[in-house]
């Protein structure tokens, strides 16, 4: 079916360098996620350590000064869940904003690479069947279809690989949902 082998060579060559390519950008991409997740739990470490630091330097202070009531006024403040759940719906909000942005680069590179490998796999058959030998249409076709079917699965598990990241999605959306009104509740004054 190929006039020569370096035609099957050279459309071999050309969609193994594509997977290359989506593989070496979806890398990086992770790797910029995981550094992005990595910064955030610092970030949320920092801050925690920052906070305890101060109440505790409050705490001291309000000893030495003799004013045991301000210090536990401040231990008190320390306790509230209020601040906890504060932090802990916007972790939640910048870790979906990182999670977001790599879904979205991910699908975004993915339908790129079946764009472009469905260009040149329809390119390979047109060149492959202007080039058919008589007898040979049976063959093409059979390719053809075979082809046909892989990308038809490849779309199938595509598609159900996006069902779970939205499965995700809501289950996390409930749960941000849950925490948020316990934060609502926790700043209420009684």
């Amino acid at each position: 079916m190929f006039t020569s082998p370096e035609q099957f060579a050279n459309a071999t060559k050309t969609l193994f360098d594509l997977q290359m390519q989506t593989f070496n950008a979806l890398a990086g991409k992770t790797v910029k996620g995981v550094e992005q997740v990595v910064a955030l739990n610092l970030n949320a470490a920092k801050s925690s350590v920052d906070s305890t630091m101060a109440a505790g330097r409050s705490m001291a202070e309000a000893t030495q000064a003799g004013n045991p009531k301000a210090a536990f006024d401040t231990l008190a403040a320390r306790m509230q869940p209020a601040a906890g759940v504060t932090n802990a719906t916007e972790y939640a909000t910048q870790l979906k904003s990182i999670i977001d942005e790599m879904h979205d680069e991910f699908r975004g590179a993915a339908d790129a690479h079946v764009a472009e490998a469905k260009n040149t796999l329809s390119a390979l058959i047109y060149d492959v069947t202007q080039n058919v030998k008589p007898g040979s249409e049976n063959a093409v076709e059979i390719i053809k279809a075979a082809i046909e079917n892989a990308f038809k699965g490849y779309e199938q598990v595509t598609n159900a690989t996006r069902q779970a990241v939205q499965n995700v999605e809501a289950q996390f959306e409930r749960a941000s949902s849950i925490v948020t009104p316990g934060a609502a509740k926790a700043q209420k004054p009684e």
